[in-house]
């Protein structure tokens, strides 16, 4: 098995949500955990106050700050950076609204312990109930519509790519320029295009789909529009570009 698994987990908003998140990681997948990075990306409500009951229950749990909100992609920059210069060898992406269960950590981390995968994606359409679980009609057809297209643009068989709930091998992290990607909510899905140029295994596993009372801070209309820009800048070489 891995050693050094790290448990990184952007922070808006969400003093409501974060702890029943954390209560509802396995007891033995805590074992496993070396680390929990939690940043507060600028939240305006009671997150830290949550984070603070969080640190006194969890000695491993680190807390990183950003005074103002720098958005979703900047705050996993900020995760991932502390994940590679603290030793990281698998980082798992986990959201602090709970809309990804915990409770799958243990298969999605199996493909590292069996070395088959650089990165792994919990899939919410890998599997058919995400309409069952409450995702809305409009983005589960802007999902297949969405996948279809960059499917057929960057020559994969993804069921999705529009999924947060990511792993990334030490591998990964070191050999991507992470940095030099989005600051918003299409980092995920950049990075899982740097992943297919740099020839890694990727591997989706399915989760149940889960809405409930959280509040999502994502624009649909902006976020479907960036990922055909994110498609023609793929046709064009930019993300070829980025590889050294």
């Amino acid at each position: 098995m891995k050693k050094n698994v790290f448990v990184v987990m952007p922070a808006y908003n969400a003093g409501i949500t974060i702890e029943r998140v954390f209560a509802r990681i396995p007891e033995d997948v805590k074992k496993r955990i070396d680390c929990y990075v939690v940043v507060n990306d600028g939240s305006t409500d009671d997150t830290e106050e949550a984070l603070e009951r969080l640190r006194g229950e969890y000695s491993n749990l680190v807390t990183l700050n950003h005074e103002t909100n720098r958005g979703y992609g900047a705050a996993e920059k900020t995760l991932l950076n502390y994940a590679v210069e603290h030793g990281a060898e698998v980082t798992i992406l986990l959201h602090s609204d709970g809309q990804y269960s915990p409770e799958k950590i243990p298969e999605l981390l199996e493909p590292f312990d069996s070395d088959e995968a650089e990165i792994v994606q919990g899939s919410r359409m890998v599997a058919a109930g995400a309409l069952q679980g409450g995702m809305p009609f409009y983005k589960f057809i802007s999902n297949k519509c969405l996948t279809a297209i960059e499917n057929w643009a960057f020559g994969m068989q993804m069921a999705e790519y529009h999924s947060g709930y990511m792993v990334y091998s030490r591998k990964a992290l070191l050999e991507i320029p992470f940095n030099q990607l989005s600051g918003s909510f299409d980092f995920d899905l950049e990075m899982i295009i740097m992943a297919k140029i740099k020839g890694f295994r990727i591997l989706e596993i399915p989760i149940p789909t889960i809405y409930a009372d959280e509040v999502s801070h994502l624009n649909p209309i902006k976020y479907g529009l960036d990922v055909l820009s994110i498609v023609l800048a793929y046709k064009r070489g930019k993300y070829h570009s980025l590889i050294k």
